[in-house]
């Protein structure tokens, strides 16, 4: 395989850089997502059933213990809107946080598959040692999102249900 090869101390800076980029270059891409685009989940962004509306995160993983002591960024870019709060209590504010989980899960996605970009200029240990990174640092803010959202939706569904039967 052709490896570029450059001397330690620049490999270094180029991972540090390009981690930096990746993470601003997806986070951008997926603000600039049009809110219809985010409007379902798709295959990849589904449920799955183990998840269990976020109860399996909740009770494996205890999510709800750890979640607000990670930074959020989703206002970082001009026009986000920040998931630390719900955007309105009504069933549209719940819907704009909905779509805004499936923004960031999607940008923390995109993120984690540039790592194995760094196989082009890293040798093997140090190639998985990055990738090892970018799985540590990208998969908690994924079950954050998960989280959040299958937990939002059942209570979509729960209103929704309540608005129906009134």
């Amino acid at each position: 395989m052709l490896r570029l090869v450059m001397p330690q101390a620049w490999t270094v800076v180029v991972d540090v850089l390009a981690w930096g980029l990746f993470h601003a270059a997806t986070g951008y891409a997926a603000h600039r997502l049009p809110d219809r685009r985010l409007a379902r989940d798709g295959w990849g962004l589904r449920q799955r059933r183990f998840e269990d509306d976020g109860r399996w995160y909740r009770r494996r993983l205890r999510v709800h213990r750890w979640k607000d002591r990670l930074p959020e960024a989703g206002a970082l870019f001009a026009g986000g809107i920040s998931k630390r709060e719900l955007p309105a209590h009504d069933v549209d504010g719940l819907r704009v946080f909905v779509r805004e989980t499936r923004r960031a899960e999607l940008a923390h996605w995109w993120a984690l598959w540039c790592g194995p970009l760094f196989v082009l200029w890293n040798p093997p240990f140090a190639a998985a040692l990055l990738l090892t990174y970018g799985v540590a640092v990208n998969l908690p803010f994924i079950v954050i999102q998960r989280y959040n959202r299958f937990r939002t939706q059942a209570l979509l569904r729960r209103l929704e249900r309540r608005r129906t039967s009134a």
